[in-house]
């Protein structure tokens, strides 16, 4: 049964985005065990099986259930801010309560019958805390091995989702934006309606703290809503161009774009798929930094390319004009 949200005026004074390691990290993990049912995220599942081969996962699983079911609030407590750290993200975890770690483990075993009395589920309740101290160590491990490599390259994704939908809602207000999370979430009326995952009788409803949006290149092709307390409604959707996350190869620029601009820019305006530092071009074209730059420096003069500052890095990603003239040089070639 879906969520059905009806939202105010406090609600739509106080949607928020946010960019959680955390929560990226434990869609990765659904992602390995979803990975049987749908096949995708192909190429992501290839490169991980190594290294995850080297993990033992089993602690995770008794709580991260296939299909359905309940995941302990504990494991991923919504984040404060905006952008939070992973370490201050998985410090939250370490410091939960070991009576509220035992109730929600024993709900979310109750999910499976006969698990909370297997030895297993009988060994984590035993001793809470240690289970606790056991599930923030795999974790930290998961992050590590599944998603930090990449993390520079998915925050820029993120980033890039978040601020597009800022765009829209000062463009064409928050009609636009909920119309375009996802093709499962209706937007009508005032009346978010979103999907949700097994049984969520204790979902939370709308009820004036706003709706928490955050973009993921984990959860695609579904959308996840129906979170219980400490969350406020809370909608994790697929973010805008994570295609370009599913392959590490460099595209190969259109023979049109290549004539137009040279090979080596016409590469790197073609292989922008997701925002990029100048180091992450130079690495994945094989090229110096200051050979990069030069031809970054080109393309944004020619109104190809924006840049923003995110840290200490400087993000190129290519602007509606540098969309059209590479798109259009793939159709004529």
């Amino acid at each position: 049964m879906p969520l059905t949200l009806l939202l105010g005026n406090d609600d739509l004074r106080r949607c928020r985005f946010a960019v959680s390691p955390l929560c990226q990290t434990h869609e990765a993990l659904r992602m390995l065990r979803r990975s049987a049912r749908h096949g995708y995220h192909r190429d992501w599942l290839r490169r991980a099986a190594p290294t995850v081969a080297g993990l033992d996962l089993t602690p995770l699983w008794l709580f991260i259930p296939a299909v359905g079911g309940y995941t302990p609030d504990f494991l991923g407590p919504p984040p404060e801010d905006p952008y939070p750290r992973f370490e201050d993200e998985l410090a939250r975890v370490r410091a939960i309560d070991p009576a509220l770690a035992h109730a929600e483990m024993a709900r979310s075993l109750a999910c499976t019958p006969g698990l909370a009395e297997s030895p297993r589920g009988r060994a984590a309740l035993d001793d809470p805390a240690a289970t606790v101290r056991r599930l923030a160590d795999l974790t930290e491990q998961a992050w590590h091995v599944l998603v930090a490599p990449d993390w520079a390259r998915h925050r820029a994704v993120l980033e890039a989702d978040i601020a597009h939908r800022s765009r829209q809602v000062a463009d064409a207000g928050l009609d636009a934006l909920f119309t375009g999370l996802h093709p499962d979430v209706d937007w009508t009326d005032g009346t978010l309606t979103l999907p949700v995952r097994g049984d969520m009788t204790d979902a939370q409803l709308a009820d004036g703290r706003g709706v928490l949006l955050m973009p993921s290149v984990f959860v695609w092709p579904d959308v996840v809503s129906g979170f219980a307390r400490p969350w406020q409604p809370t909608v994790i959707y697929p973010a805008r161009g994570m295609g370009a996350l599913r392959t590490d190869g460099v595209p190969r620029p259109p023979e049109a774009l290549a004539r137009l601009l040279g090979r080596q820019r016409a590469a790197v305006l073609a292989g922008i798929g997701e925002p990029a530092s100048t180091t992450d071009l130079a690495r994945r074209h094989g090229l110096a930094p200051s050979t990069v730059s030069a031809h970054l420096s080109v393309l944004r003069e020619a109104g190809l390319l924006g840049a923003r500052r995110q840290g200490l890095h400087v993000l190129y990603e290519r602007t509606a004009l540098g969309d059209a003239v590479v798109t259009g040089a793939r159709a004529s070639s």
